[in-house]
């Protein structure tokens, strides 16, 4: 049985915390460190992976979450600072980059929009002081795709002009995790500023589009769907990839809904679409707690396991998973797509440090 230690932390850096020797850390920091960066709003390690293998050592991580601080504990020995407005910027170290997945909650289609009037919205500021007292080479900020139209455009243009006010030259890019060899529609903003050079987003290398099938795992304790559903005679495969093969033959939806779509819903109420398996997955999200959507795959309809979530999502097989399936759905919905930001991080490294 793995025992945890409780996240703590003294002093200027991530509390080092002892693993037994027979459990071992599956990310240990880099032997041969190219650059420093932060983890703010660290989740499970999303971008922490992908920066340690291109050398980079993270100095200090900062996440709320105690379920996720556990699981970042356990893959990297380390448990990061907790609640980021109660850290005093002085105690975070020198850095070359500072990396922020900050809380796209505010700026979610999927949640209630208020932005900055959302105290959730205001932790970007808490980003900026740290980057006004320590004036990192690099910041790199990652967001959900809404934040490019959250009022008419202005949040965005408030986020970049004060970037730019702190001495950046900025870069902002909505990019797909499909692009980058996961079978996942999810689009993000990514936002880069440099002191004195402009991040190339063009330079980026992408991926031909995988399918969600090779990415299942083949034996499993799957979860079937055991109620009336109906699969579509006429579909197709949508631009984005996505192919809407069916749905779960339960209304829920009632008023104001044209005839015939009622087992068909909103964003935040999608449990009863069937995607194929021939397609790429919709974007995990981190609101469901019990798996979002349902799968057609090889004759049945199932939802993805967990592990297929990790999959999707770029994590190594070496990662290990803690805490209940709910935890587990939420943590990996709230993650970044890992091949996605390694990809950036590898440009980020060639051209700006």
């Amino acid at each position: 049985m793995i025992q945890l230690i409780e996240p703590a932390f003294y002093g200027t850096r991530m509390q080092q915390l002892s693993v037994p020797m027979d459990i071992g850390i599956p990310f240990p920091p880099p032997v041969n460190v190219e650059f420093t960066f932060i983890d703010l709003f660290a989740g499970i390690g999303g971008f922490r992976i992908p920066m340690q293998e291109l050398n980079g050592k993270c100095v200090f991580g900062c996440e709320f979450s105690l379920h996720a601080q556990k699981a970042y504990n356990l893959n990297f020995g380390e448990s990061p600072f907790g609640d980021i407005t109660e850290l005093d910027p002085t105690v975070v170290p020198k850095h070359d980059v500072l990396t922020a997945g900050f809380p796209c909650q505010p700026f979610s289609i999927s949640g209630k929009m208020k932005g900055f009037e959302d105290t959730r919205g205001t932790l970007i500021y808490n980003v900026f002081q740290i980057i006004a007292l320590h004036q990192p080479k690099v910041v790199f900020l990652e967001n959900v795709k809404h934040l490019v139209h959250h009022d008419k455009g202005n949040t965005l243009k408030v986020i970049i002009k004060d970037l730019e006010e702190l001495g950046y030259v900025v870069s902002a890019k909505v990019l797909n995790a499909s692009d980058f060899g996961v079978p996942q529609n999810r689009e993000r903003i990514i936002i880069i500023g440099h002191k004195t050079k402009k991040f190339d987003f063009t330079k980026l290398k992408t991926k031909p589009r995988q399918t969600l099938k090779n990415f299942l795992e083949q034996n499993a304790n799957f979860e079937y769907l055991n109620e009336p559903y109906t699969l579509l005679a006429d579909y197709k495969i949508q631009p984005s990839g996505l192919i809407f093969i069916g749905y779960r033959n339960k209304a829920i939806r009632k008023a104001g809904v044209r005839a015939g779509t009622e087992n068909l819903s909103r964003v935040h109420k999608q449990p009863n679409r069937i995607y194929s398996s021939n397609g790429l997955h919709p974007a995990l999200p981190s609101q469901e707690t019990s798996g979002r959507f349902w799968i057609h795959h090889e004759g049945t309809v199932r939802k993805l396991t967990i592990k297929e979530c990790y999959n999707i999502m770029g994590f190594p097989n070496e990662f290990k998973m803690i805490n209940n399936t709910s935890e587990l759905y939420r943590q990996v919905g709230n993650s970044v797509c890992i091949p996605m930001i390694k990809e950036i991080a590898t440009e980020i490294k060639a051209q700006l440090l």
